[in-house]
């Protein structure tokens, strides 16, 4: 679907999206802490897949902007939002697909990104959950694209919870944010059933134990 062929609303929701996050985010109180291996990656600018739970995944916009990544959005309508919000904080021109919808498409646009030096990001647990829990498609792409998967998580000390799917999380005005990256996985070669599960299964372990430890430095409360 052509940008044009949106409700005129979405560029003005846009620009008020990106302009509250900008403001909110101004005032967290942002730390970062990562595992071995990560930061020898990113200083030597390899290409990785980085995967997150859905929920959350807004303060890691604040945490990466600039840096031109390229992220998985499903190519509903209100990914487009996502999208447009997106390049208001430096980010690359998304790849657009999910596993029900537009995924070759996807899949296509992630390899671009990567051969551009790009990072890109994946919700495993998108679009619609089951939450915190991984499905094939973050394995099918890391092996696609050829590169290994870093378990990024963040949470906060006080946050609002959305009634949605996956409890969407917004920090509030002010409160402690820890974002924690892990140690990058190398992703197997098998394609089988069972290899695919064991790879998920460790994917999901990494970002669960991620998500663990930011909980833990943030003080998370909720």
């Amino acid at each position: 679907m052509s940008r044009a062929a949106y409700p005129w609303w979405m560029g003005p929701a846009s620009v008020l999206g990106a302009a509250l996050l900008w403001l909110l985010a101004r005032t967290w109180r942002v730390e970062r802490h990562s595992e071995p291996g990560y930061e020898e990656a990113m200083r030597a600018k390899e290409p990785m897949l980085f995967a997150f739970w859905h929920a959350r995944q807004l303060p890691l916009v604040w945490a990466y902007r600039g840096m031109g990544a390229v992220v998985l959005v499903s190519q509903h309508r209100d990914g487009e939002l996502i999208v447009r919000i997106l390049s208001r904080f430096g980010f690359g021109p998304s790849a657009r697909g999910s596993s029900t919808r537009g995924g070759q498409e996807a899949l296509l646009a992630a390899r671009a990104a990567v051969q551009a030096g790009r990072l890109v990001g994946i919700t495993p647990d998108g679009p619609r959950g089951p939450a915190e829990r991984a499905k094939d498609g973050v394995v099918f792409l890391a092996g696609q694209l050829g590169v290994r998967v870093v378990p990024v998580a963040s949470a906060a000390r006080d946050v609002w919870v959305l009634r949605s799917w996956d409890r969407f999380r917004v920090p509030k005005p002010f409160t402690r944010v820890c974002v924690t990256a892990g140690a990058p996985i190398a992703i197997g070669p098998g394609r089988d059933d069972e290899s695919m599960a064991r790879e998920r299964a460790r994917i999901e372990a990494a970002i669960t134990a991620a998500t663990a430890d930011a909980r833990a430095r943030a003080g998370e409360r909720a």
